[in-house]
């Protein structure tokens, strides 16, 4: 798992943590002063990037959390396996491997062999995020 540690109070908006061993995207960031018994603390709503599934967490400020680290990487499409799964190739080192079905109506539809859609590997786990214009 490719991971990296970041400080919990530096996170945005749209950045990426690891919730409960689940790669996550940022939705809320709510940031507590210091208290006369205690650190500041940073409440973090996010949303599971393969799950969709809502969770938050409260930590200090100051202390590290994990944060995932998402390649980005061009591919084509070689074939639809079943309605659930997709075969595609890699346009960096021609490697093929299985994805699944994006949640996307509108992406699902673009979805054919030979399309080049853009694909983000997280945490050992690939998805298919967009569908390339060419």
């Amino acid at each position: 798992m490719s991971t990296k540690p970041v400080d919990a109070g530096s996170l945005k908006v749209g950045s990426f943590v690891m919730i409960d061993g689940e790669p996550c995207k940022v939705l809320e960031v709510e940031r507590s002063k210091t208290g006369k018994h205690g650190s500041a603390k940073v409440r973090l709503v996010a949303v599971g990037l393969f799950d969709g599934v809502k969770r938050t967490l409260v930590v200090p400020a100051d202390s590290k959390v994990e944060s995932p680290v998402v390649r980005k990487f061009p591919a084509q499409v070689l074939a639809k396996v079943g309605e659930s799964s997709i075969q595609v190739m890699s346009l960096e080192d021609y490697s093929t491997f299985e994805v699944s079905m994006p949640d996307d109506p509108e992406l699902q539809q673009r979805i054919e062999p030979g399309v080049e859609v853009e694909v983000w590997e997280i945490a050992g786990r690939h998805k298919i995020m967009r569908a390339l214009k060419r």
